[in-house]
């Protein structure tokens, strides 16, 4: 006999690739009952709605990789959604530009990685071009990518949700639902929740920020951490917003996990500067002097964070000087565009990133999605997520369909 449960999946996450995941999984099975549990008020609150909105074109993946292949289905997946529902994109475009000889060997290679991902458009262009596209921006060399767009990845979060519930199978998209918990029966789980408790066969833990702790709540040993990095902001003022058409990039450092600062025009029409990349004392803390004794104790009894910050502690000095350096900002942003003055910027948000470490020191890279029992765990999920998002949940779905026998 069946054992009655209040839903068949329940999703752990209302950031992008939970509600993406829902939607994929409901479209796929519509006789099963979803639901998504949210611990804050709102969806998308967290990663999702603190990045920049930019639908990546996949040039910086290693081919072959999952990410890669998941970027470039994911953007062309989210391009439809977005015409089908009426969101509001561009696709503007963007440059890498290389400002010093040095950088031209990594530039070379990214080049290159872009021709093997089969990135559409993509081309070398020498300084009068750079000038052409971009008139304030200064370079030696650059890659036009032609394929890159934004977009608001918290309005199309909200719309997965409005159909996920359209569903007929009477499926939920609950916020205000913060896990506490999980009472493991031989058919069906019990998710403790703030709100009271629920009966699923199968999770899905697409928890972000919180995943590696999600995960272990569940009973699963994940080899690895996750290790917060803000990012800060600034935003040009509005009478500089004409010196940014697009997107601007430089060529990032290979010895590091982050893409160095650039400039990002956004769907509103607003161009943020930034971001850097700093340890943050608190998984949710997107002010400079945030802190969690819980999340700080946890990233830093964790050995691979040490081992992660002895390897990069000259590049990591530098990112939190920054932070606290309007004029060292700055001069950062001014490789890129050197007539740009400090009253053309001013203070923007924040985002704080997931990174997942493992005990070696090592920042985990590719996506992470690991099966355990009756769930299922996204246990790294960083950029291109929200533009790889539609093709994540394809995955999270041939997984669900396969393990769980749906």
């Amino acid at each position: 006999m069946k054992q009655q449960v209040d839903f068949d999946i329940i999703v752990i996450g209302g950031g992008i690739v939970g509600l993406a995941s829902a939607y994929k999984i409901g479209r796929a099975h519509p006789e099963i009952r979803i639901a998504v549990l949210e611990k804050e008020d709102e969806l998308a609150v967290h990663q999702t709605g603190h990045n920049s909105g930019v639908i990546h074109s996949g040039l910086y993946y290693k081919p072959g990789s999952t990410k890669a292949k998941t970027c470039a289905k994911g953007r062309k997946e989210l391009l439809a959604f977005a015409k089908e529902h009426g969101i509001r994109y561009e696709t503007c475009g963007k440059i890498i530009v290389a400002t010093k000889k040095k950088e031209l060997a990594n530039f070379e290679k990214i080049f290159h990685n872009g021709v093997e991902n089969e990135i559409e458009g993509i081309q070398r262009i020498g300084p009068d071009e750079i000038e052409e596209l971009e008139p304030f921006c200064q370079g030696i060399a650059g890659i036009r990518v032609p394929c890159t767009g934004i977009i608001d990845f918290a309005e199309v979060t909200k719309k997965l949700a409005e159909l996920i519930e359209l569903e007929p199978a009477d499926n939920k998209v609950l916020t205000s639902h913060k896990v506490l918990g999980f009472e493991k029966h031989d058919f069906f789980t019990k998710v403790v929740t703030k709100q009271g408790t629920l009966a699923g066969r199968y999770i899905i833990n697409c928890a972000g920020l919180q995943c590696d702790r999600i995960a272990k709540m569940y009973g699963v040993e994940t080899k690895m951490k996750i290790v917060p990095f803000r990012g800060d902001y600034y935003e040009l003022a509005e009478e500089a917003r004409e010196k940014v058409r697009s997107l601007i990039y430089p060529v990032p450092d290979p010895a590091f996990p982050f893409l160095g600062v650039h400039f990002t025009r956004k769907i509103d029409g607003s161009v943020e500067c930034g971001p850097n990349a700093v340890f943050s004392f608190k998984r949710e803390g997107y002010g400079k002097t945030d802190f969690s004794f819980r999340d700080s104790w946890d990233a830093l009894t964790w050995r691979g964070t040490w081992k992660m910050f002895i390897k990069n502690w000259k590049y990591g000095f530098k990112e939190y000087t920054r932070a606290f350096s309007k004029k060292l900002f700055l001069q950062q942003l001014q490789r890129l565009i050197p007539s740009l003055q400090a009253d053309d910027i001013k203070p923007g948000d924040a985002g704080v990133r997931a990174q997942a470490v493992g005990r070696g020191g090592e920042p985990i890279d590719d996506f992470r999605i690991e099966r355990r029992g009756n769930s299922i765990h996204v246990l790294n999920a960083p950029s291109p997520a929200a533009t790889a998002a539609l093709a994540i949940g394809d995955y999270i779905n041939q997984l669900a369909t396969e393990y769980f026998k749906l």
